[in-house]
């Protein structure tokens, strides 16, 4: 006679662990500003920093390659490093993202909205 009410019954655990995720994901992305990752070039004479969200933070230059004759040797080195950062805050972020889907039982390969 009511038999609808069972799935009312699933849609609201449906939605229950929908805000779950939404909330998390939302922690996360918070998360995301805070962690911090480390690119460089140059076997480290030019470093960079930024948020796993890859925002740029800071970025170091050893004063030894600051030379006016190699100017285009560090713009280089220095294009590599952002390029390397990125990569890492892009690397954290898909390692994060696949370490929520793992705690709430979805597959690892999911791909989760940055």
């Amino acid at each position: 006679m009511f038999k609808g009410l069972g799935q009312l019954g699933d849609m609201t655990k449906m939605m229950k662990a929908a805000k779950e995720m939404q909330e998390k994901m939302a922690a996360l992305q918070e998360e995301l500003t805070r962690i911090t990752v480390e690119g460089q070039a140059g076997a480290g004479l030019v470093r960079a920093t930024a948020t796993a969200k890859g925002v740029l933070t800071s970025l170091s230059i050893d004063p030894s390659i600051l030379v006016a004759s190699e100017k285009e040797v560090v713009e280089d080195l220095i294009l590599a490093a952002i390029k390397d950062t990125q990569l890492r805050a892009q690397e954290r972020t898909q390692a994060e993202m696949q370490k929520l889907a793992s705690e709430m039982g979805l597959p690892p390969d999911m791909n989760l909205p940055v």
